[in-house]
Parts: structure tokens; C-alpha cells; sequence
């Protein structure tokens, strides 16, 4: 585990059309990742989630939709 896992548990995922999934940026905050999400999140065929990082490094989805 490193201090990143701990400052910045949040982070921001991309996936586009082809289902390809992608890690925008890692954030403080729910609240910050999401107002991220939101603001990437437009028209196109791409999607922007929020996910949590557990402290084993691996991606959580935290609200089991993502």
C-alpha cells in the first residue's frame, strides 16, 4: 500500500463504446471525483463512473452500478 491509496481513494473511469475501461484521475473525495465524472460525462457513446480504491490496491465499485 502506498500514500496515494490512502490521500486518494477515489477515482474516475472511463469506458468508451468498445467497453474499453479507463482511469482518468484519482481523487480526495467522493464528492470531487464525482463533480468530475459529471463534467466529463456528455452525448457520446463514452461512460464516467466513480469508483473507490480498496486498500488493497483493487478497484471497488462503491454503488454496484458501475
Amino acid at each position: 500500500m502506498n500514500d496515494s491509496m490512502i490521500t486518494l481513494p477515489w477515482h474516475v473511469v472511463r469506458q468508451d463504446d468498445n467497453g474499453n475501461r479507463y482511469s482518468v484521475g484519482r481523487y480526495a473525495t467522493r464528492a470531487e471525483a464525482q463533480k468530475i465524472a459529471d463534467s466529463l460525462d456528455g452525448p457520446d457513446t463514452q461512460l464516467y463512473w466513480v469508483e473507490r480504491v480498496d486498500r488493497s490496491g483493487s478497484d471497488a465499485d462503491e454503488d454496484g452500478d458501475g
